[in-house]
């Protein structure tokens, strides 16, 4: 019995010790990711925004904009924000894991980084970053920081995957979708656009459904690569609008795959904590 009882304590000293040294360790990384994402910004022109960028653009985005920014409003250089929420582990089925996230995001040139804990059991976790940075997307999951569980970087389907999810999030950092930041706006209809943006060598295009508010209720993409191999519908929508910085944003949002049989969520979560940095 007292071998036993020596032998389970032991093994929980190994695994304490573990999940210390692979949060230690995993946090090194994290630093050293987004050095690189932050020493990669540029200079941010123009630095405030002008309702004169309205002209031309159509209807429904125009309203968007004059919603949700200020003339005058400082253009945001870089957003650092704070998640919980829940993340669907599986495919197939609804099997919905508790999460808490920190992102970080860089609009000049377009860069994130999102570090997620998804509690896989309680007091275990799967480390995640989701990554888009200097025109390459990435994703690495990790049990407890230690072990890999997935890890791809680069191609024309991380790459384009990675911006279509930078470009879907501006409702977080609107003056990012500004014609001045690099956006390109065409007219559907009186409730929706398409918006494209390009990144180098990636462009990555969405359509964008507006409230009666004006403000951006969902976003589509026709196709987002699941793997190196399998394309599909893919979506979200925001909503819980509050006031942050003079600016209108959403707190609440949800993604997910866009099957023949209907919308398959993965992501369910809420921002509790948003900071913004500002051209001057």
């Amino acid at each position: 019995m007292k071998l036993l009882i020596t032998i389970a304590a032991l093994t929980l000293i190994c695994l304490g010790l573990a999940i210390v040294y692979g949060k230690y360790r995993w946090e090194i990384d994290t630093a050293t990711l987004r050095a690189k994402l932050t020493n990669g910004q540029k200079t941010i022109q123009p630095k405030f925004y002008s309702e004169d960028e309205l002209d031309g653009l159509p209807e429904p985005v125009k309203r968007f904009f004059q919603k949700v920014l200020r003339n005058g409003q400082p253009m945001i250089t870089a957003v650092k924000l704070s998640q919980q929420g829940q993340f669907n582990m599986k495919e197939t089925e609804a099997k919905w894991n508790p999460f808490t996230a920190t992102q970080v995001v860089t609009t000049q040139c377009p860069s994130f980084d999102w570090d997620a804990r998804i509690q896989i059991v309680l007091g275990l976790n799967a480390f995640v970053h989701d990554t888009y940075l200097l025109g390459e997307g990435s994703l690495l999951a990790s049990l407890l920081g230690l072990f890999t569980m997935a890890n791809v970087r680069g191609g024309t389907e991380a790459n384009l995957g990675e911006l279509l999810r930078f470009f879907a999030e501006t409702a977080w950092y609107p003056t990012a979708l500004l014609p001045s930041q690099g956006v390109r706006w065409e007219a559907i209809d009186h409730t929706s656009a398409r918006g494209t943006l390009t990144d180098g060598d990636t462009t990555a295009s969405l359509v964008f459904s507006f409230n009666a508010e004006g403000l951006i209720d969902t976003m589509h993409a026709v196709a987002r690569y699941r793997d190196k191999l399998v394309a599909m519908p893919w979506g979200g929508r925001f909503w819980e609008y509050v006031v942050r910085d003079g600016m209108l944003i959403p707190l609440q949002g949800e993604v997910g795959w866009e099957y023949p049989e209907g919308m398959k969520l993965y992501f369910k979560g809420r921002v509790t904590e948003i900071n913004y940095e500002f051209a001057s």
